[in-house]
């Protein structure tokens, strides 16, 4: 069969259950890859040398090279054949879980470059959604993304109480040499089960770089959505890297405990296939509002006592949790519909901004937690999203 052919068969009648189940493991597999570290900061900083105050740092940087690798990286999947894009990142990625895993004591300069590293080369789960909305119906794609985008949440959600519960048992070297034989399966089924898809559009990658401008200027919309997430985003890291400091710290939490706590995060992923049917039904505006709303209410909760108690906090990352991938589905099915023929670039500008806003929230999680308890944490937290609202209400106002 002419791999052109095979690339285009399943738009016309849609994604398989099988391709689309595969496409949302891979997706969760790969973006676990920059959360592994999150809840275990505490056990790998002192072993390579790093200062409590800079242990955030191995989060934040790992967040900014996924933010680099999402602005350099995967525009050129509107440029370059997508599969084999895909796998080239993935195996940068798997060599370098490999090399922090192999760390040894006092090497943290080098593991924060592994870091920084991990996250750039781990940025092929931000060319597949693109490449699902672009294979699937009009009238599927937001059930497609939203089904696809719960699959990468559950990576995210999962990854925080894997790596606890691994790092307790057998070491946190343990957890980036597993995570570098999960990708080598993932290559593997990305190589094998992936179709062709050899983009349309023709440029330069200058030409290809400069366009990303040209779509922020163009589209309202798009920067209106990735401020929104971006901000969201800062509350969800800031929040996801300090609680384990107050677990451990003020609430007397061992490495599984956290893991298990953890793991109830997990529950928030149920946003994103609901977010996609309110977005192909219509209610794109409600779900938003509704996310707004919910992501600096559920973080206030932790200046109350019964909120900062383990059953509150859990409630808080539950709840933030699903205020996050909510309106990061939304903001998604919106942004995707702007140009389809753009869609590898505006998810580049749109994920990009989110990711600089989680490495914002992380880097500045340690400090503040430090300096002000969780009750900075907790009304930083809330404003971050709380700029968002007021934003988005204000556009509401003016139609």
């Amino acid at each position: 069969m002419n791999p052109s052919l095979a690339a285009t068969q399943p738009a016309a009648s849609g994604l398989s259950r099988a391709l689309v189940a595969l496409l949302a493991f891979c997706c969760g597999a790969i973006v676990a890859n920059i959360y592994y570290a999150q809840p275990i900061v505490g056990l790998i900083a002192p072993d390579l040398g790093l200062s409590t105050e800079h242990a955030s740092l191995i989060v934040s940087l790992t967040q900014l090279g996924y933010a680099l690798g999402l602005l350099l990286l995967v525009p050129l999947a509107d440029l370059l054949e997508n599969r084999r894009l895909m796998v080239a990142t993935a195996v940068l990625a798997g060599v370098s879980l490999l090399l922090a895993g192999t760390s040894r004591s006092g090497q943290g300069q080098l593991f924060l470059g592994y870091a920084l590293l991990i996250g750039f080369s781990s940025v092929a789960v931000q060319m597949l959604i693109p490449l699902a909305a672009h294979l699937a119906p009009e009238q599927q794609r937001g059930r497609v993304v939203g089904n696809i985008m719960g699959g990468l949440l559950l990576g995210i959600l999962l990854a925080r109480p894997l790596s606890s519960l691994v790092a307790d048992h057998f070491g946190w070297r343990t957890v980036f040499v597993g995570a570098a034989g999960v990708m080598l399966a993932i290559i593997l089924l990305l190589a094998l089960t992936l179709p062709q898809r050899r983009p349309e559009h023709k440029a330069s990658y200058a030409g290809l770089m400069l366009s990303l401008l040209t779509l922020l200027r163009r589209y309202p919309l798009l920067r209106q959505r990735s401020l929104y997430q971006a901000l969201m985003f800062a509350a969800f890291s800031l929040y996801w890297t300090a609680v384990p400091m107050a677990l451990a710290g003020e609430h007397g939490l061992s490495q599984s405990q956290i893991a298990v706590f953890a793991l109830v995060g997990a529950v928030g992923a149920v946003a994103a296939p609901l977010a996609g049917r309110l977005a192909d039904a219509g209610h794109a505006r409600a779900g938003s509002l509704l996310a707004l709303l919910l992501a600096p209410a559920a973080l206030l909760l932790g200046l109350t006592a019964p909120g900062y108690s383990v059953i509150g906090l859990g409630l808080t990352g539950v709840l933030l949790d699903f205020a996050v991938q909510m309106n990061m589905v939304i903001g998604q099915r919106e942004v995707y519909a702007l140009d389809p023929a753009s869609r590898g670039r505006l998810n580049a500008v749109y994920m990009t901004s989110i990711f600089l806003g989680g490495a914002l929230g992380s880097a500045v999680a340690s400090a503040v937690f430090s300096q002000f308890g969780w009750q900075g944490v907790a009304w930083v937290g809330a404003g971050l999203p709380g700029v968002a609202l007021v934003i988005f209400l204000a556009k509401v106002r003016r139609g």
